[in-house]
């Protein structure tokens, strides 16, 4: 990798770290406005369908502008595409500050929503800039190395986010100083990928008008992959501070919750990190295990030291089963996404129709085997597009519209039978992850355009 290579991969790192953590405040939102507005689980959802509702929105447009005067990334870089989202991105962020004053939910939702249409731009045209971003081989490897430092991001929201919000500031204002943190942190963003040199790449084939990734049927099933994946992984964590403060299950205030909620974030950190070493094209089988073990061992160590070593013992074992769920795997991204889908399924049931630390470090669990997930997939589902690549990462993107259509069926759901069994909604897309990390990736692999 050149030094121009590196340095944008640091600068994209940085990028996914700030949209993990700002991404991650929606889980603290819910609550709060749930209760400053008095809501049920269905409307505090509204949150995540207004956030991930823009994805949709966005990658529609993106989708009908590629197909009628060809792909906009491809005409103005990835560079401005990122300018253009972190632009949008500090907007919406300081479109908080008057929402409080009004104290309107809807206008939250409005803030959120042109949030989400930033952050649209910004996986448009930052996952596949990873991708490409050095050899093939490894962009699977880059890619989860990129969404370990977004998971960082999501480690470090809810635990800060809980604390502002729930002890510093409270009240209907709560948000508006944070908030506004973020949108300044945006716009500093968006002067340093200005201000530096970032490589340059556009398809080398001719630029088409229409709409041919979708020719792709391994494309076509990785975009509801996406969808299903997002959508789980979105209601999960959404609904886990209400899930912690059940009496079967650990009974704490909202605040005590929102820092189990970091290990559920910090554990797709953990096993981002993790799946990095694995797919890495440079390691031996050996010093590949021994880092995995290093890094599983570190995160246990971190949030021993943070909790209570007594109370991660379940977690222990899931992160034991982690680590053997990748060396099953064998560095392959199907195969681990597969078995981690299933994996999955069974923590589910095991959340919904247990009770006390059982339940709850079981859904928490969930985290470790989300973590290669995305990128997984992203990459398995982009793999020989050729010009249609960053078409085919709008279609992709567009499909994050699941994270706001899954979380309001959980949420429906938790009114009509309780938080608790609204855990089992997601049972169902982690099978359909399962199916297309065995066989859905492959399908129609030949194609040619």
């Amino acid at each position: 990798m050149s030094s121009k290579q590196t340095i944008g991969l640091i600068t994209l790192v940085s990028l996914f770290f700030i949209w993990g953590f700002f991404t991650s405040m929606n889980d603290i939102l819910i609550p709060h406005f749930k209760d400053q507005f008095t809501l049920s689980y269905f409307q505090a959802m509204l949150v995540q369908f207004s956030f991930f509702g823009a994805y949709f929105t966005g990658s529609v447009i993106y989708f009908l502008i590629s197909i009628s005067k060809g792909d906009p990334i491809n005409r103005i870089g990835y560079k401005k595409g990122i300018m253009i989202g972190l632009a949008l991105s500090a907007l919406g962020s300081a479109l908080f500050y008057p929402a409080s004053v009004t104290n309107s939910y809807w206008f939250f939702l409005i803030a959120l929503f042109i949030v989400g249409l930033g952050f649209t731009m910004l996986q448009i045209s930052a996952n596949p800039y990873v991708a490409i971003l050095g050899k093939p081989e490894g962009a699977s490897a880059r890619l989860n190395f990129a969404q370990g430092f977004n998971s960082l991001g999501t480690t470090i929201g809810p635990a800060l986010g809980g604390y502002l919000i729930f002890h510093y500031f409270q009240g209907p204002r709560a948000v508006q100083y944070p908030y506004l943190v973020f949108a300044l942190v945006f716009l500093l963003l968006l002067l340093i990928v200005w201000a530096i040199d970032l490589p340059r790449y556009v398809a080398d084939e001719q630029v088409v008008k229409d709409a041919g990734a979708l020719r792709y049927p391994y494309l076509v099933l990785g975009v509801v992959a996406i969808f299903m994946y997002v959508g789980s992984e979105v209601s999960v964590g959404s609904m886990m501070i209400n899930f912690l403060g059940l009496k079967d299950v650990a009974g704490l205030s909202h605040a005590e919750a929102a820092t189990f909620v970091s290990i559920y974030w910090g554990s797709l950190m953990i096993g981002r990190f993790m799946g990095s070493v694995s797919l890495s094209q440079h390691l031996g089988l050996w010093k590949k295990w021994l880092l995995m073990l290093l890094i599983a061992t570190a995160g246990f160590i971190f949030f021993g030291l943070v909790k209570d070593f007594y109370m991660l013992r379940y977690y222990a074992i899931i992160l034991v089963i982690n680590f053997l769920g990748f060396i099953i795997g064998r560095s392959m991204p199907h195969t681990t996404l597969g078995l981690f889908a299933l994996v999955n399924v069974l923590l589910l049931m095991i959340g919904a129709l247990c009770k006390g630390q059982v339940a709850m470090w079981a859904v928490i669990g969930i985290g470790l085997f989300n973590s290669i997930m995305w990128s997984n997939i992203f990459t398995l589902a982009i793999d020989g597009l050729g010009r249609y690549t960053a078409q085919g990462s709008s279609l992709l993107v567009m499909a994050i519209v699941g994270g706001a259509i899954i979380p309001v069926i959980m949420g429906h759901v938790a009114d009509l039978v309780g938080v608790q069994l609204s855990y089992l909604v997601p049972v169902l897309p982690y099978l359909y992850l399962a199916f297309y990390g065995f066989w859905g990736y492959r399908i129609g692999k030949n194609t040619r355009t």
